[in-house]
């Protein structure tokens, strides 16, 4: 360090000396600030977080499978069952959230009143998902 003297000839000399004191105060403080630090770094808890969507998760509606033989009879899921108590059951599946589908199955011979009546019965329950299956014709 480069202190004052009352020498008017060396006086008048710039001072050539690098001062370190304030260098090697603010190593110090760095030191001091990575010493605190470092522990925070390493220290981790792991932790397995549930993965989180937006999308709603899909409920798949039931499916009713109803049929209809050449006779007339009708069938609930392969239980036969008259037209009233159909209309009762189409009533009950209205209500249920997501609605059902149902699958009209109707044989070749059967006379369209019936198909007509199941129809407008599950309109009227509200039922609006109702799919047709038939089956291929056979290849000639």
């Amino acid at each position: 360090m480069a202190f004052a003297s009352f020498d008017r000839q060396r006086s008048a000399t710039p001072v050539a000396e690098i001062n370190m004191v304030p260098l090697i105060d603010v190593m110090l403080v760095l030191l001091v600030i990575f010493i605190v630090t470092a522990p925070l770094l390493t220290h981790a808890v792991k932790l397995d977080l549930p993965k989180v969507s937006s999308q709603p998760n899909p409920t798949k509606p039931e499916r009713i499978e109803f049929a209809i033989d050449a006779a007339g009879q009708r069938f609930w899921n392969g239980e036969p069952v008259s037209r009233e108590q159909s209309a009762a059951r189409f009533r009950q599946a209205g209500t249920v959230q997501p609605q059902p589908e149902i699958q009209l199955r109707a044989d070749g011979a059967t006379p369209y009143r019936a198909v007509s009546e199941t129809l407008a019965d599950a309109t009227r329950a509200g039922l609006t998902r109702v799919g047709f299956v038939s089956e291929p014709e056979a290849a000639r």
